[in-house]
């Protein structure tokens, strides 16, 4: 029926006439004030869709919120819908959005780490400590996921700033003194890598190289991804190469796996082998730009990369820009390949559904190279040195060299470059032995991912492809030991409690599975049957490997502590 124009009864909210209508359209109204703020802080940056979480850091980093007026602003600057840049703002555990009923929080937040390395070390009671010892109208507390600190337990934040071992004495010292900023390293400068020859390898390569010879190098060293896939490769150049272009490389920085700090560890000390390997994996691709993805929990990797990425745009190694650093923002998820890239797009980390793979269709739809930070790092080693840097090295049966992360009850927590065929033990004699006082109990392979294995289990070289048959996987080589002094039904619930935290809640076994798991896991004694059902729904239904993984912990602690559950 056609509407009759005449019958005022039936238009809608623009009516005609004195009073009768909205001086207004529907929904929150633009503050000029809030506006005006958020040009000043934008500048002349660009205001392209993919930058919104990165302006999103700007307000947080200056007014230590996000207010709704500020979103609002935001939304109109970058000519977003409020909705679109709300549930980006609202998906990362760093931004605090608040509404305006809402308290901002204070100016001061201390993040307490309580993943298993920093929970062994006696992180609640730490955390409890600081609850009562400050008052929540000035200083925020709160637990966050693991910071890639584990060699350093218990850790925490203040601020920008890591305290390490920490004490609420060394955080009322941080406080009174103003040190909320963080720490940058010692590390090798681009003047200092440069002198050593450092880079001469990628000008080669630029002058006259062959990608695909320098491919075989990769593929003759045996070097597999060590971001926890385990992929070969230099076949992921072949793919990716094969597609037509633009093409683009994008490097995950995002260790969020608890136990796992060899990234950082590495970062903090040789930043340009990383940056060297990244160019030379672009040049074999021909990538059109390169994003590092780098977790927000590592301030003083963030400040080290902005300094030599603009050393080498000084140097004219690359174009200004041709290099994009993007800081995430407080999501695990983010570490799966196809969730980092939705991120570095500006969008909520959510993974993708695959087909079609990111060297099809990755960053903006284009053919995308993905690499692990470490994976790189041994990229620029085998060009310079020779594939017989890993080739050459065995051990059980293995080829290559790993990183591992190893931390928990042992002398000497930290970085171990031991060959790939290493077995636990061999680990626990490399960092010192177990503690003084502990004695061996169990020890988690590869991140809680990988579940828990019994100190019986001491002969199995901790690498790819074999722990699988034991229901586990390396990962990313984090290794926390535990000892007959802790409780593995414990450790197993601080692994589900983080993935319950962490998930992303785009698929419902993940999201509803880690919750009725942890609510499971809490009872004196576990209703087993009910839980290996839902660890069956949730390994065979999740869309990503954090749904799929979840599992392990469980069942492990199920098949090795029966005496536990």
């Amino acid at each position: 029926m056609a509407l009759d124009h005449n019958d005022k009864s039936k238009a809608g909210v623009w009516k005609s006439g004195r009073g009768k209508g909205r001086a207004t359209p529907k929904g929150r109204q633009l503050d000029d004030q809030a506006w005006d703020e958020v040009r000043i802080l934008l500048g002349d940056r660009s205001l392209a869709r993919d930058l919104l979480i990165e302006h999103l850091h700007l307000i947080q980093d200056k007014y230590g919120h996000l207010s709704a007026a500020h979103l609002r602003a935001l939304a109109e600057e970058m000519r977003l819908s409020q909705a679109e840049v709300y549930e980006v703002a609202t998906f990362y555990a760093h931004f605090d959005v608040v509404r305006e009923d809402e308290v901002p929080p204070p100016a001061l937040t201390i993040r307490v780490c309580d993943s298993l390395s920093c929970e062994l070390a006696g992180a609640q009671a730490l955390k409890s400590a600081l609850e009562d010892g400050f008052d929540p109208a000035e200083v925020r507390v709160v637990r966050a996921p693991c910071m890639g600190r584990c060699d350093t337990a218990p850790t925490l934040e203040i601020g920008h700033n890591h305290i390490d071992h920490a004490t609420p004495a060394m955080v009322r010292d941080a406080i009174n003194t103003g040190d909320i900023h963080p720490h940058i390293p010692d590390y090798q400068t681009f003047d200092a890598y440069s002198a050593a020859g450092g880079y001469d390898t990628l000008k080669e390569l630029r002058r006259s190289g062959d990608w695909e010879d320098v491919q075989q190098k990769v593929l003759d060293s045996g070097l597999r991804g060590l971001g926890g896939a385990g992929f070969p490769s230099g076949k992921k150049w072949g793919f990716v190469r094969g597609n037509p272009g633009p093409r683009y490389l994008a490097v995950n920085g995002d260790e969020g796996e608890p136990g796992t700090f060899k990234d950082r560890y590495y970062l903090e000390r040789t930043p340009h082998l990383f940056l060297e390997g990244m160019l030379i994996a672009a040049w074999a691709v021909e990538a059109h730009r390169c994003y590092v993805y780098m977790r927000d929990e590592y301030p003083a990797v963030l400040e080290i990369l902005r300094r030599e990425i603009k050393a080498l745009e000084v140097a004219a190694l690359v174009e200004p820009g041709y290099v994009e650093l993007r800081r995430g923002a407080g999501a695990y998820i983010c570490g799966e390949e196809s969730a980092m890239i939705e991120s570095i797009e500006g969008k909520r980390g959510i993974p993708r559904h695959r087909p079609p793979y990111v060297a099809q269709v990755g960053l903006f739809g284009k053919p995308t190279l993905v690499h692990n930070i470490e994976t790189l790092h041994w990229v620029a080693r085998v060009c310079r040195e020779g594939p017989e840097i890993l080739s050459s090295v065995e051990k059980n049966g293995r080829t290559g060299l790993r990183s591992y992360s190893v931390s928990g009850r042992i002398a000497r927590p930290g970085i171990y470059v031991l060959p790939a065929g290493s077995t636990i033990t061999d680990i626990i004699e490399a960092s010192g032995g177990m503690a003084e006082g502990h004695v061996f109990k169990a020890y988690q392979p590869g991140g809680p991912s990988s579940g828990l294995l019994p100190a019986s289990i001491d002969d199995v070289p901790l690498d790819f492809d074999r722990l699988q048959p034991l229901g586990s996987f390396i990962g990313s080589a984090a290794v926390v030991v535990l000892s007959d002094q802790d409780s593995a039904k414990a450790a197993a619930l601080n692994m589900l409690r983080f993935f319950e935290d962490e998930s992303c809640g785009q698929c419902t076994p993940c999201r509803v599975g880690c919750e009725k798991a942890v609510k499971l896991m809490q009872a004196d004694t576990w209703d087993q049957p009910l839980l290996e059902e839902l660890c069956t729904a949730m390994a065979d239904a999740s869309i990503c490997g954090l749904g799929q993984a979840a599992p392990n912990p469980i069942r492990l602690t199920m098949k090795h502590f029966p005496e536990e559950v």
